[in-house]
């Protein structure tokens, strides 16, 4: 089992011109769990969705995709929401309308309750780094992780709300130095390190933690990076729709054939596995991408 920890929420999707296009069900942690069930390996989702009607259309798309609900019964809190505003190439910028909203509904000791002696890996991020008590939520599962759990941050920065939080810095700083796997982008690195280019910085992000990080170099390629060596993967060239979720479910997809094939904490010394899993990771983004939304493949499209 893999449970994904962070938020659930409505992106309402904008063109260039201020036309909403959607709405759709999102959050990159949830967008990640869909993935993983949607490639057959078992996902839950730690983190709050609402009982309005947009938290109902989320547990109707979680019961469709077959992914596990972890708290049990949903809150009172209204959804939270994004304004994923796409420009020309369909790249998104994202706002937030969170307060006092589900998000941030999930407190340190109901997640601790929540994970279950079945979870042999954990995905955190985005919002669960700076929403509160979302991230001490996040901080307390991610710390209290035992030895053989494989951990994965992907910081998924989002600077309108990032920015200047010492909250989300206090948080990355403690899930970074229990994590196995990194997954960050450009902008993230931009982001978290702006005084380095993005080689040089996820190249000290990998010193600094000491994980394997996974830097998505948007449709340029992927580099893996560990202390021993640097290996580049192509990103083959698609039809892009929009970007939205494509990370998500690069970190999904690298996740479901990681646990899938049976690998854990332990394997990610095995460069081969890691290759082999990233690629696949990067045919299901590729495939998003193709798509209008978070709108994950499943097992049987690939």
């Amino acid at each position: 089992m893999i449970y994904v920890i962070g938020e659930a929420l409505i992106d309402i999707i904008v063109d260039a011109e201020g036309k909403v296009l959607a709405s759709v069900v999102g959050g990159a942690p949830l967008n990640t769990a869909r993935t993983i069930s949607r490639l057959d390996v078992s996902a839950t989702f730690l983190g709050g969705i609402s009982t309005d009607a947009f938290g109902n259309r989320m547990m109707r798309l979680l019961a469709e995709d077959g992914v596990h609900y972890a708290l049990g019964s949903q809150v009172p809190e209204p959804t939270t929401l994004a304004i994923a505003e796409l420009d020309q190439h369909g790249a998104a910028t994202y706002r937030f309308v969170m307060d006092k909203t589900s998000a941030t509904a999930v407190t340190p000791d109901a997640a601790l309750a929540a994970i279950g002696s079945d979870c042999r890996a954990l995905h955190a991020g985005t919002l669960g780094l700076v929403l509160q008590p979302l991230a001490d939520a996040t901080r307390a599962v991610v710390e209290s992780s035992p030895a053989d759990r494989l951990v994965m941050i992907d910081p998924n920065c989002r600077p309108s709300v990032m920015e200047s939080s010492d909250t989300f810095r206090r948080t990355l700083d403690s899930v970074l130095a229990r994590a196995d796997i990194v997954k960050v982008s450009g902008d993230d690195l931009a982001f978290m390190i702006p005084a380095l280019d993005a080689q040089t910085a996820a190249e000290e992000l990998q010193r600094e933690s000491g994980a394997l990080v996974l830097f998505t170099d948007g449709a340029n390629s992927v580099q893996l990076i560990t202390a021993a060596e640097t290996v580049t993967l192509e990103v083959p060239k698609v039809k892009v729709v929009d970007t939205v979720g494509a990370g998500d479910s690069f970190s999904g997809g690298f996740l479901a054939q990681w646990l899938g094939r049976g690998l854990g904490r332990n394997d990610l010394t095995d460069l081969a596995a890691v290759v082999e899993a990233a690629t696949f990771g990067i045919k299901v983004a590729g495939i998003t991408c193709q798509r209008a939304g978070a709108d994950p493949p499943r097992a049987s499209e690939l």
